[in-house]
């Protein structure tokens, strides 16, 4: 939100700097960005003086220019080469200096000391399109003979910079849009602070009607989206060019003059916080305007000229036969107020917020208005509001009121009651605030005192404070005025002591390994976990957002895969194509078969996870190992490394083969009892197609919740290195092509569970002189006994069972 100082001190009385208003409002909530300063003439006219000519001669090598000596207050007169027709001695000018920046549109040029026709000239006689104050160029500016030599031309014309401070508006301070919301917070700031100070804003009294030539019906048809709606006639206006006082003022908040009508209902809203339109007259067929929606799919073409289709839940204000604005929106082609334009219909509402919100989510359209509707605004300022703009029509073009206000207010908004305790408050606040105290900024705020006693007030609540319907909010209201820094550290901490519990081991572990992987080369990410609806289409376990702010944000994410894909490839679209990933974050589902409506929430659930990705270069560009590419080993690695650090035992996990078709191969790790741990591999390439990536990927996904659970009871124990040796022994396996390695671990790991300590592959074979449709793994069994040295019978005899286990569940053969 963009507030002119200038403009705001039209409506409190202060005398505090830019700076100094700045503070307060950041102190008060209203969180100031930044300040700026705004010249209503582009550089300020720094560098130029008034000056007198002492001296006017012909140039001796031109017709047309003339050398002049003149004075600007100094110990010598400045020689100043000019060619302007009007030139003469005696005359009061402005003068440009050495050194003096004069603008022509974006280009600039700086006054130097040069040589016109072989003379020296050092200045700059000015006309008034040269320095900015006008359009003349037939000559030089020529002042009164009152001016005073050497007066700065800013000072001489009165020229004052403006200030442009940009707040930064929370969704809650609807109340703040505009000149007069920041004032009153400003107001209370300053009495609360022991400033002299006043709020005051143009009587509406001046308000009559001239003439009963163009009365204009009103109908509301929907009266939950439309709760209030006014409107007023305007005739005879000249649509023209603003004046520069309020050409100036828009600008300096960042808006763009159109004509006088449109600038009038801008500076309405800018100034108060009510959203006006401006309808042509003869549009409104029938002289009569309903508010209604229409059926869905009606076709309507906005000012833009682009076509919507309405919805049956698009409030449309129409007249006799057909829509003429998406209410509260955006206006009708045709509807508006053009050059042609004589007549016109002023349009003060109240619209339901929830409505417009939805509509301009609808329709991808958010502008001024809808903006300050959605989050609700006075319902109290509609008439004022519509009489200031009426009054503006008269004077700025020249019209005549029409008609008398028509004014439709079905079911007046009753402002809100609260009651408030004081040792609530001291409570809350942390600090015992004189009631005085209490009682001057709930008044300074606009909050009436309806009744008042030993323990509290209670206060009525004006309506275009939305945000304030609790006792809660009124004593956030005091707080921010009273001042948060007035609350005193206190010198007592008050403490109860804890034990660790889960929460705690959790970020515990997730540092740890973050730590970890930060070491080994990985960066960490944090993606939304608002996702687009279409990486689920067709997933009914997704959790949806009702009124998503679009198709991007419409649900919340399963997997972390695909928040982790886009940020891959950000970076590889970059040039940045080796990578390695980390993220911790929750994931949402929905069982549809939970839903119970004495319980809402049993049919979702929230859990923690963990991704990895890792793509590109392993190793690239170093002079001590050749480019190796990354690998899924490598991923598998980290990921047994991980679990290594959390302490998850290998016995406790079941390794199988994943079906999950983002992997073009991959496995699932799963607890003994079947709850999924891990799933992991290589992500498929038609997945990769999506976010057009052409080299591999390489995805892990850890369920965090799971993994905690599952190393929950985990202890640290110390144990000593072994004092009997380990025994290896090779076997080399013929198995069918789809028997996979995993199942070899896991059928060896089942028929020898005590002894049994490393199951690992060391080489493949795939080729000739083997039988078809089979392969060769080479593995390596590690057998140890931490009690005694193992014999041969004993190892044997191990061998020879997983030997046979190996062949009975898998039909291995040794060759």
């Amino acid at each position: 939100m963009n507030i002119s100082y200038k403009w705001l001190k039209e409506y409190v009385d202060f005398s505090l700097t830019p700076q100094q208003v700045c503070d307060a409002l950041t102190s008060t909530g209203l969180e100031v960005d930044a300040l700026e300063e705004v010249q209503s003439i582009r550089g300020g006219l720094k560098g130029l003086y008034v000056g007198k000519v002492l001296t006017c001669e012909a140039h001796p090598n031109s017709d047309h220019l003339h050398v002049t000596t003149v004075d600007l207050g100094r110990e010598e007169p400045s020689q100043i080469v000019c060619g302007a027709p009007n030139v003469a001695a005696g005359q009061k000018v402005i003068v440009a200096d050495l050194g003096c920046v004069l603008y022509d549109g974006d280009k600039e040029f700086v006054i130097k000391k040069s040589k016109l026709r072989g003379v020296d000239s050092c200045g700059m006689i000015c006309a008034e399109d040269e320095i900015g104050i006008g359009t003349s160029h037939e000559g030089i500016i020529v002042l009164p003979e009152d001016a005073v030599v050497g007066t700065p031309a800013a000072e001489y014309y009165h020229l004052e910079s403006d200030w442009l401070i940009e707040i930064d508006i929370t969704a809650n301070r609807a109340d703040a849009l505009s000149h007069w919301g920041v004032a009153r917070d400003l107001y209370a700031w300053l009495k609360q602070n022991g400033y002299e100070t006043s709020l005051h804003r143009p009587n509406a009294s001046a308000f009559s009607v001239d003439n009963n030539e163009l009365p204009i019906d009103v109908i509301i048809e929907n009266t939950e989206a439309c709760l209030r709606y006014a409107c007023v006639s305007v005739t005879d206006c000249e649509v023209k060019e603003s004046p520069e006082w309020l050409k100036n003022k828009l600008t300096t908040v960042g808006l763009r003059p159109i004509n006088n009508i449109v600038d009038i209902t801008n500076y309405v809203m800018m100034a108060y916080g009510q959203p006006l339109h401006t309808f042509d007259a003869d549009m409104v067929k029938g002289h009569k305007i309903v508010v209604k929606t229409m059926p869905e799919g009606t076709p309507f073409v906005t000012l833009d000229g682009v076509e919507h289709k309405l919805s049956d839940r698009d409030l449309a204000i129409c007249n006799a036969e057909e829509p003429m604005c998406i209410a509260g929106v955006f206006g009708g082609k045709g509807s508006g107020t053009y050059e042609t334009t004589k007549n016109v219909v002023l349009e003060s509402a109240y619209f339901h917020p929830t409505w417009i919100r939805k509509s301009a989510r609808r329709h991808g359209l958010s502008t001024d208005a809808s903006f300050r509707f959605e989050r609700g605004i006075d319902p109290n300022g509609v008439i004022y509001a519509l009489q200031q703009a009426a009054l503006l029509c008269k004077e700025l073009a020249g019209g005549k009121i029409s008609m008398e206000i028509r004014d439709v207010y079905p079911t007046p908004i009753d402002n809100a009651r609260v009651d408030l305790k004081y040792d609530y408050v001291h409570s809350l606040v942390g600090k015992d605030i004189p009631v005085e105290t209490i009682k001057s900024i709930c008044e300074s705020l606009e909050m009436k005192v309806l009744s008042e006693s030993a323990e509290g007030l209670q206060l009525e609540v004006p309506a275009y404070r939305v945000d304030v319907q609790r006792p809660c909010d009124v004593v956030e209201d005091i707080l921010r005025i009273y001042g948060y820094n007035n609350v005193e550290i206190p010198t007592q901490l008050k403490s109860s002591l804890v034990i660790k519990a889960d929460e705690d081991r959790k970020h515990k572990l997730q540092n740890l390994v973050s730590e970890q992987l930060v070491g080994a080369g990985f960066n960490e990410i944090l993606n939304n976990s608002l996702t687009k609806t279409a990486y689920y289409e067709g997933n009914e376990g997704v959790v949806k957002i009702m009124n998503p702010l679009s198709s991007d944000l419409g649900v919340m994410r399963q997997t972390l895969l695909y928040g982790g894909l886009e940020s891959v490839e950000y970076n590889v679209k970059r040039k940045n194509p080796n990578l390695r990933f980390f993220e911790f974050g929750n994931c949402y589902f929905f069982d549809p078969e939970k839903q119970n409506a004495d319980d809402p929430m049993q049919a979702y659930k929230e859990e923690n996870y963990m991704g990895l990705w890792v793509t590109g270069k392993r190793v690239e560009g170093s002079w001590a190992h050749p480019n190796e590419d990354s690998t899924y080993y490598e991923l598998s690695a980290y990921v047994q490394n991980i679990l290594q650090r959390i302490g998850l035992k290998s016995g406790a996990m079941v390794t199988k083969k994943s079906e999950n078709p983002i992997f073009s191969a991959g496995l699932q790790i799963e607890t003994r009892g079947g709850k999924k741990l891990i799933e992991m591999g290589i992500l498929s390439k038609k997945l990769l197609k999506q976010f057009d990536l052409q080299q591999p990927v390489y995805f892990a996904e850890l369920n965090w919740t799971q993994l905690m659970k599952a190393t929950r009871k985990n202890e640290v124990l110390f144990t000593d290195i072994p004092k009997h040796p380990a025994v290896s022994r090779d076997l080399a396996l013929l198995v069918d092509d789809s028997v996979e390695f995993v199942q070899i671990e896991q059928t060896a790991r089942q028929a020898e569970k005590k002894l049994l300590k490393r199951v690992e592959l060391f080489d493949v074979y795939e080729g000739k002189n083997l039988p078809a449709g089979k392969k060769s793994y080479a593995v390596n069994f590690i057998l140890q006994d931490e009690e005694k040295t193992m014999n041969d019978k004993q190892i044997d005899a191990i061998m020879q069972k997983l030997i046979a286990s190996l062949k009975k569940q898998l039909n291995a053969e040794l060759r």
